[in-house]
């Protein structure tokens, strides 16, 4: 089978290349990103893969369709930039739901930690020779409360890594486990008692904007916010509002609600139109990094193997566990 590899980066190939040429697949790789305008680019192959950040409308749908394209292989978790609905009886649509649990789970701790010690503050400082350390204080994190809204396989680790910290934790989840030696409570609450709050949920018309004007308003004073799942959890405007009105100790963004246009991109010698982008970054006490959480060797051979695998049982006609449809939202 032949795939057609959209918005490829260098360290794409460094998994996919060799692991294609193991499962016998033919891949073609393209460095622009999918939009129905290179849709066409995939003629003549029978698989899609593309990524979180690529615009999958029913447009180009029917365009991959129409060229004989049987498969939209998703190499990552979100699939909120995808047409199910117009995929319904054409294309089968495979993503990978879990390739690096840990990986993400460690990042945000490690944005936690930053933010909070002034870490990056401390480095530029330094780097210039400058060694005072007036402005970089933060808290201890022992015996304060973290709450964790969602507790799937990322929520679990990081739930993990807070116990280790010696902290108290709180989760939220509409399905709690039941398993987890944690003390689930309403969101309210856990806006209300937590020291710090990290998001590990998915988007879905149920947690978009869960971190609004409303949610904001219910949280302490001197609160730090950490967000390694998707931009569309938390209401941007409501977030810079929290700011201004010095609501958190500090905020923590590795995803980013309007991000399409910027991340993974060298975008350093243009001028920025997003102002909400420009806003959050004039910030001190706010960091932003390019969804790079899930960015480890592991992780991305994972991707790799998932994909491929994906693909395989498709071909074989095996059960299609990761597969998405618009009845298994």
């Amino acid at each position: 089978m032949k795939i057609a590899f959209y918005d490829t980066k260098d360290y794409d190939k460094l998994w996919f290349e060799p692991l294609a040429k193991e499962y016998g697949y033919d891949v073609v790789f393209y460095e622009s990103r999918f939009v129905s305008d290179t849709a066409i680019l995939a003629n003549g192959c029978d698989a899609a893969c593309l990524f979180v950040n690529d615009v999958i409308d029913e447009k180009s749908i029917n365009m991959l369709y129409d060229m004989g394209v049987k498969v939209i292989l998703l190499r990552c978790a979100g699939y909120d930039n995808i047409d199910l609905k117009a995929c319904e009886g054409k294309i089968t649509v495979l993503r990978v739901p879990s390739y690096s649990p840990t990986a993400v789970a460690e990042y945000a701790a490690a944005m936690m930690l930053t933010l909070n010690r002034k870490i990056h503050k401390a480095y530029t400082r330094t780097r210039e020779f400058n060694f005072k350390i007036s402005g970089l204080m933060g808290i201890t994190l022992r015996g304060k409360v973290a709450g964790v809204i969602g507790t799937g396989k990322i929520g679990k680790v990081m739930i993990e890594i807070l116990k280790g910290f010696g902290m108290q934790i709180l989760a939220f989840d509409p399905y709690p486990d039941t398993s987890l030696d944690v003390e689930y409570v309403a969101l309210d609450e856990l806006l209300k008692r937590s020291d710090v709050i990290t998001l590990h949920c998915p988007l879905s018309p149920d947690t978009r904007y869960i971190i609004n004007k409303n949610s904001i308003s219910k949280m302490k004073d001197g609160v730090i916010l950490v967000n390694t799942s998707r931009g569309g959890l938390v209401d941007t405007q409501a977030l810079i509002d929290g700011l201004r009105a010095g609501k958190f100790m500090g905020v923590a963004l590795d995803v980013y609600e309007e991000e399409d246009e910027y991340f993974f991109e060298d975008r350093s010698n243009d001028i920025i139109q997003d102002n909400e982008l420009i806003k959050l970054m004039a910030y001190p006490n706010v960091l932003i990094t390019s969804h790079q959480a899930f960015f480890t060797s592991e992780a991305l051979e994972a991707i790799a193997r998932t994909t491929l695998e994906n693909l395989k049982a498709f071909e074989e006609g095996r059960p299609l566990e990761n597969e998405v449809t618009l009845q298994g939202k």
